[in-house]
């Protein structure tokens, strides 16, 4: 099969899908300001005379990317002031990027050469799904961390924030969080019983990985959906659950029953973790060690738990993230001595709209952003213990 030629595209191909990305950029803003049609037939009409037009001049890229963001700035802080402006001169450097990009062929830089353009149009296509999913899911995200910042006690951004002016814009909500009363005794609370929590998880989890491990077990499959179950079953039936069986035995209500409960939920976490850490473990490497006189405990922390730590550590945070941002099970079986932050969070947004709830959201997500980036170095470098990752 001959290979597919790599040349400048015709003007009608980079208008045609210099079009196609304006009418998507387009749609959203159309949507913003009332008409998602016309923000479409705008979009499509801009993008496409802007590809068709620089189609033919590829010589002179630099300066016709400079002019288009100049332009579109331009027309941004006549419409809308500074931060339209801003936005403006971010869209003109996307549009001269991409049609230029389209108008030479760069997208084909880094495929195989021998790709059909039915090939490549999917491969770019299934990015386009993917980077839309993702924007649809921290959306949220990045609504709620800016508007912690509101100098006022809205949940909407104010005029002055919208044009960046410094008095729309206070850490009064992180000055509460850190002052009230309240907050501090939830944050006291979910401090002391997530890492019980996880201690619990980590321990039970790992034990119930390495015995589900061994070939001989009965029945491993049944125990190990048992014990994965609290992941799949919805958490209002087992909180439901929790709260009856706590108050048969003096749980309900107790700091141990919060932490039994919050362990219960991370014991799942941990045992996927680490037994997928165990599929590319040597079992040759324990029985050297027996041969050498080592007993099982000493097996256990010398020779397997330095290879499965990394899984074992991802577990143990996942099974934290788990209990410290639970609220569900502590709603059943904690009291108002159990109070813990996204308990105090959901008071808040039902009693009394306090905006201190987005403060407190803003640095659960930092917390879990450092902690999952933690687990992710540690997936790295148990793919290297293992051999299955060169660097």
């Amino acid at each position: 099969m001959a290979l597919t030629p790599v040349e400048n595209q015709t003007p009608g191909f980079t208008a045609a899908t210099a079009a196609a990305a304006g009418a998507f950029f387009g749609l959203f803003v159309g949507t913003a300001q009332g008409s998602g049609l016309m923000g479409v037939l705008i979009g499509a009409a801009l993008l496409g005379v802007i590809g068709f037009v620089f189609a033919s001049m590829t010589d002179k890229e630099t300066p016709l990317r400079w002019l288009l963001i100049a332009v579109f700035a331009a027309a941004g802080f006549v419409l809308g002031g500074v931060v339209a402006a801003v936005i403006g001169a971010l869209f003109g450097w996307f549009a001269g990027w991409f049609v230029f990009w389209i108008a030479t062929s760069r997208y084909r830089a880094h495929l195989a050469p021998y790709l059909t353009p039915g090939q490549v149009l999917w491969h770019y296509t299934f990015r386009v799904i993917c980077g839309v999913i993702f924007v649809f899911l921290i959306t949220p995200i990045l609504v709620v961390m800016p508007l912690s910042f509101n100098a006022q006690d809205f949940f909407t951004f104010t005029p002055e924030m919208l044009r960046f002016d410094p008095e729309g814009y206070s850490l009064k909500h992180y000055r509460d969080f850190f002052t009230n009363d309240d907050w501090q005794q939830a944050l006291w609370n979910s401090v002391r019983i997530a890492p019980m929590a996880t201690l619990l998880s980590v321990g039970f989890g790992t034990l119930a990985a390495i015995g589900l491990s061994q070939p001989h077990v009965p029945f491993r499959r049944a125990i190990m959906a048992i014990l994965i179950s609290p992941m799949i079953v919805p958490l209002i039936i087992s909180a439901a659950g929790m709260y009856f069986f706590y108050s048969r035995i003096g749980l309900q209500g107790t700091y141990l029953g919060v932490v039994l409960a919050h362990a219960a939920l991370g014991i799942p976490f941990v045992i996927i973790t680490v037994t997928a850490t165990l599929v590319g473990f040597d079992r040759s490497l324990t029985r050297a060690a027996a041969n050498m006189g080592a007993g099982p405990v000493t097996t256990f922390f010398r020779v397997q738990m330095p290879l499965i730590l990394p899984g074992v550590i991802s577990g143990g945070l996942f099974a934290f993230i788990t209990s410290f941002d639970e609220v569900v099970v502590v709603l059943f079986v904690g009291s108002a001595g159990q109070k813990t932050l996204p308990w105090q969070m959901f008071i808040g947004l039902r009693e009394q709209i306090s905006p201190t709830i987005l403060a407190v959201a803003t640095i659960l997500v930092v917390i879990s952003i450092a902690l999952l980036t933690t687990v992710e170095m540690l997936r790295r470098r148990s793919e290297r213990l293992r051999g299955m990752s060169p660097s």
